[in-house]
């Protein structure tokens, strides 16, 4: 799965996100990069609608992480970019990893990037303009 895509609105987004929620396999690691304010957890929203979760999600900028469950899966949803120290939170996330039930997005991996997954999708988010965003999807 490598292309791009751009995003003219937030429904745009929450439909993106839902469609590649419906793609996706359990187990399957999201790396989402981008400026904050660029979508991601927006697109995150999306993701959770496409995999089943009727909760609704909420950015873990201040929890750190956050987790959604569904019928068939888990969605864990995590947000480094306040983090200095990774410590016990790293150890959360290796756990994450290893459960084939989890969906696991993170934003602002960081040195964290190492542990992920060598097979994950990396999603580039980037901002045109106030609206509009342009997003690469690339499986790594």
């Amino acid at each position: 799965m490598n292309f791009e895509k751009e995003i003219n609105s937030t429904d745009e987004m929450i439909t993106f996100g839902e469609e590649i929620g419906r793609q996706i396999s359990e187990g399957m690691v999201l790396e989402l990069v981008g400026d904050v304010g660029a979508g991601k957890t927006t697109f995150t929203k999306g993701l959770a609608k496409g995999l089943g979760i009727s909760e609704t999600v909420q950015s873990p900028t201040f929890t750190i992480s956050r987790v959604y469950e569904g019928e068939k899966l888990t969605l864990s949803h995590y947000d480094f970019y306040r983090l200095n120290d990774y410590g016990i939170m790293e150890m959360e996330l290796a756990e994450n990893l290893s459960n084939p039930k989890n969906v696991t997005v993170v934003e602002w991996a960081g040195d964290l990037a190492e542990i992920l997954p060598k097979k994950h999708l990396k999603l580039v988010f980037e901002s045109l303009n106030e609206n509009q965003r342009k997003v690469k999807v690339r499986e790594v």
